[in-house]
């Protein structure tokens, strides 16, 4: 699938909300190929690496750490294919001159890990969340557990689920009995796809230009 290259200049231009999307991912692989994905789709990601786990010996590393480089207005990014990286372990989607500097993307990709720990929503932002769910009930225990915190939202965000098929449905099955059908009908999986990630990338920027 082609980028369009102008479909991110038409959505600033039209002044959209920025997306925000945290993945909880056990793999530090997994949000870079999100963030490119996206790209497929038009959108240009700043990939924020608040785990420390994909840039951490880049040079993206400066003398200033994340919250300095914010302070100074000066972000110090890596140019990728797909939009930009930043190393910032332990940044917050909340913070304020973030938001500011989220606006020159179409979209912000948080490698949030596989908890939550983390978790803050961008003001003004569209939010989406990605979850990773493996065949261990360990992993299913845990992405329900964080689908039981998001359900609490005041705003349910969109969600999709990636990993093992089986426990993907587990997974939404038991939200659906437990956490209510509203809820559940803002999850939808990628699990039976060839490419989980660019039909999860699809999904969203349908849902954003619809």
């Amino acid at each position: 699938m082609a980028a369009d290259q102008a479909a991110g200049l038409r959505r600033r231009s039209g002044r959209q909300a920025v997306r925000c999307i945290h993945g909880f991912f056990d793999s530090a692989e997994s949000a870079p190929r999100l963030a490119q994905a996206l790209h497929q789709c038009g959108w240009t990601a700043l990939l924020v690496d608040s785990c420390g786990r994909i840039f951490a010996d880049s040079s993206t590393r400066s003398l200033f750490d994340w919250r300095q480089q914010l302070a100074r207005g000066q972000v110090y990014t890596l140019p990728l294919p797909y939009g930009d990286g930043w190393h910032a372990p332990g940044a917050r989607a909340d913070e304020p001159a973030l938001v500011r500097v989220a606006h020159g993307y179409d979209c912000v990709v948080f490698d949030a890990g596989p908890n939550a720990a983390n978790l803050a929503p961008m003001p003004g932002a569209a939010h989406a969340m990605v979850i990773e769910v493996k065949a261990a009930h360990e992993s299913m225990q845990r992405g329900y557990a964080l689908l039981k915190t998001l359900s609490h939202s005041h705003e349910v965000p969109r969600i999709g689920l990636v990993g093992d098929p089986v426990s993907c449905n587990h997974v939404r099955a038991a939200c659906a009995h437990f956490l209510g059908p509203r809820f559940a009908q803002a999850i939808y999986s990628s699990a039976y796809e060839g490419d989980a990630f660019v039909e999860l990338a699809v999904r969203m920027a349908g849902e954003e230009t619809s």
